[in-house]
């Protein structure tokens, strides 16, 4: 049926699965003779074995989803991953998504696709209307394509950083509609920043005829992210979301989703991919989903929204403990902030420092962010870079409850960030204590002089 089973295959099962899909691929026919430039040659054993020798990878010259003849096997493999990935989409919360496929190049690249194939609907677009999330490969997929971001500030409401709807619109206005590529919205993205108003911006697109991309690089693990997808796509317009392979499905970097409401977008999408692709992302994902199963899936999505709220609840008692405080992000459903105002207004090195801390004691994965940290991507400079805002009130750290999470994870990550803000403070006590001697020893000399 193309769909995710519900309950997980054993390891034995999915082997003779992809051993039954290698031998349809002309490379493993007995007394195959290849003339050709590609005939699926592997030099090393190792090599072979490692891709269960479906070594064609997937698609044709033209068109990344495409039947090749000589690799029957390599070709069904594509077809049912993607399948199956769809079912798991519609499973996690985007119900009317129509279509999707995997493509083996990670979030950033997977948007420059998306633009690519924008251009040529769009021939005297320039511009693509972008609110501001301070991270490096969505910004430069942009660029990459060849286009103009136009940066949207966000607006503080209360602890979080959220979409300016005005701004957005004011600028389509001024541009003028036809002038624009598309609005590139985000979903998942670090705290105190949360998802964008999507429905909003939905809206907006449906108005204005203009395309919408949604960056979703984490989303499918959050039903809430998921909703707004959802939702969006009901009232307004959204074109394509592209989510990563490795975030969502705990699978190693190099792959990603694009996915839609309307399947001959997304194939025109697929043919804008030039030569064949690496069957590895979808073969580690096919693998990954059908030793899951759908039962396995949802558990793993349970367990994250459980320790996202462990961690919220153990993260604001320490938080308190040591005089700082969880910001109140409550739109954010994957990540958390916690300000960081004493080391900040004590050192400005203080903050930054405690990310070398907690590295050197094996924390990954948590970010400090300072207050007022400049920085050029590609000649567009930002002022307050990592915090999503010019001037945010705080410096803070973060860490999330992506999926696959242990309480492990979090009770660990708590006693050492716990450690490394008592050391902290011992420290900042001993310079103010030699400092005060100092001071009283300078005062000293000048009364005898």
């Amino acid at each position: 049926k193309g769909k995710c089973p519900e309950d997980g295959w054993d390891e034995s099962t999915i082997e003779l699965f992809l051993h039954e899909l290698a031998i349809m691929d002309s490379n493993n026919f007995l007394g195959n003779c290849g003339v050709g430039e590609r005939e699926g040659r592997v030099a090393s054993g190792l090599v072979a074995r490692r891709h269960y020798r479906l070594i064609h990878g997937i698609g044709r010259s033209g068109d990344i989803s495409a039947v090749q003849p000589k690799a029957a096997g390599s070709s069904l493999l594509n077809k049912l991953t993607n399948s199956v990935v769809l079912d798991i989409i519609k499973l996690a919360g985007v119900r009317t998504v129509a279509s999707c496929f995997v493509v083996p190049m990670a979030t950033g690249m997977s948007l420059t696709l998306c633009f690519l194939t924008l251009r040529h609907k769009r021939p005297k677009a320039k511009y693509i209307i972008w609110p501001r999330i301070d991270q490096k490969s969505c910004f430069k997929s942009m660029i990459t394509a060849g286009f103009e971001p136009v940066v949207i500030e966000n607006v503080l409401e209360g602890d979080e950083l959220r979409t300016d709807i005005k701004a957005v619109e004011a600028k389509i206005k001024e541009l003028g509609a036809e002038n624009i590529l598309c609005v590139h919205s985000t979903t998942s993205c670090f705290a105190p920043r949360v998802p964008d108003r999507l429905e909003e911006l939905a809206v907006i697109c449906a108005n204005y005829d203009i395309p919408h991309i949604v960056n979703n690089a984490y989303g499918v693990q959050s039903s809430k992210c998921m909703h707004l997808i959802q939702q969006g796509a009901r009232v307004g317009r959204i074109d394509a979301f592209v989510q990563s392979l490795d975030k969502n499905f705990m699978v190693p970097v190099g792959g990603a989703v694009i996915a839609g409401f309307n399947e001959s977008f997304l194939q025109e999408i697929s043919k804008m991919y030039p030569g064949r692709a690496s069957a590895s992302p979808s073969l580690d994902v096919l693998i990954t989903l059908l030793s899951l199963g759908t039962n396995g899936y949802k558990q793993l999505l349970k367990e994250r929204k459980e320790m996202f709220s462990y961690l919220s609840s153990e993260l604001k008692k320490l938080a308190d403990n040591h005089n700082e405080r969880l910001l109140d992000t409550p739109h954010n459903p994957i990540s958390l902030a916690v300000s960081l105002k004493n080391l900040d207004e004590n050192n400005d090195a203080a903050v930054t420092q405690l990310g070398s801390m907690l590295f050197t004691r094996q924390v990954s994965g948590a970010r400090v962010v300072p207050c007022g940290s400049v920085q050029t991507v590609n000649n567009y400079t930002f002022k307050g870079f990592m915090s999503h805002a010019n001037d945010y009130p705080c410096a803070y750290l973060n860490a999330a409850s992506a999926i696959g999470i242990k309480k492990q994870d979090v009770d660990v990550f708590l006693k050492r960030l716990d450690k490394c803000l008592k050391t902290w403070r011992k420290e900042a006590k001993k310079e103010e204590s030699v400092n005060e001697i100092s001071n009283s020893s300078t005062g000293t000399e000048q009364l005898e002089d």
